[in-house]
């Protein structure tokens, strides 16, 4: 059996640092708006048991990873384990979302072999099981899972399900890729950001904590918020290095995107509803 699954992208419309824990994760609150930027996994079921990509991602650096740290390999492999499932799978991922820019895409692309498996291995396993294997993977997996724009809390896993007005978006990735690690390890970072409710994300109140650090380390970054800024307000999605802008048309968002400076990538995107 082979089966294709979407993988989209995401947009953090804001994120606060609320605190650290003593666990050394941070307590965020975020707002997921997934958009129609999608990877594409490829399944490929086998009857030998094995687990494997093949072939490697045309990234160079996903290429790079072994098996053993490649999530949608990872995601495989623990469901197999969780399911005690006989049946292995071959993995094929088409890349669109770029690595290393605050999508979400490796998360997306876990939480999709997590959903096709279940599909294609003929699991049955509810959602919330699924997303409970997804928050072993990464804090951003479960809201994949579900494949809804949410509410988030705690680790980003809290997911509480919002109807968001149909949008399109320029998202605009500089030549640079920011470590996430890095910018959550940064000594000049916020976190003691008060917690909001969606009246104040409505009234304006939001902001991402992460932009500050990345602004004044990534000057890529800082010059993409800038000249996309020009057009409409801008901001960081999760750790960057990605910045994205609202716009009411697609007519909008593509003239944008389609300006974009040299060196840099742009896409024209509408969120998924």
């Amino acid at each position: 059996m082979s089966l294709t699954v979407l993988a989209p992208a995401k947009l953090n419309l804001f994120l606060h640092v609320l605190g650290r824990r003593d666990d050394g994760y941070h307590q965020l609150q975020t707002l997921f708006q997934l958009v129609d930027l999608c990877d594409e996994v490829q399944l490929q079921v086998t009857d030998d048991g094995l687990i494997s990509r093949d072939p490697p991602p045309a990234d160079p650096v996903l290429a790079a990873l072994p098996d053993a740290d490649d999530l949608t390999v990872r995601a495989a492999r623990l469901l197999q384990a969780h399911s005690a499932c006989r049946l292995g799978v071959r993995i094929h991922v088409r890349k669109r979302i770029p690595a290393g820019g605050g999508l979400g895409g490796g998360s997306s692309d876990a939480a999709a072999v997590l959903r096709g498996l279940n599909q294609a291995w003929s699991l049955h396993l509810p959602l919330p099981e699924l997303a409970a294997l997804g928050l072993q993977l990464g804090a951003d997996v479960p809201v994949f899972v579900y494949g809804r724009n949410a509410w988030a809390e705690g680790l980003g896993e809290q997911l509480t399900p919002v109807a968001l007005p149909p949008r399109w978006y320029v998202v605009l990735r500089p030549p640079v890729a920011v470590p996430t690690a890095a910018v959550f390890g940064a000594a000049e970072l916020t976190r003691d950001t008060p917690p909001i409710t969606m009246i104040d994300y409505h009234a304006g109140r939001s902001h991402n904590d992460c932009e500050p650090v990345v602004r004044s380390r990534y000057p890529q970054v800082a010059a993409a918020l800038d000249w996309l800024g020009q057009y409409a307000p801008a901001r960081l999605t999760g750790t960057g290095s990605c910045v994205f802008a609202a716009f009411a048309t697609e007519a909008q968002a593509r003239q944008v995107a389609g300006r974009v400076p040299a060196g840099s990538q742009a896409w024209a995107v509408q969120g998924l509803v």
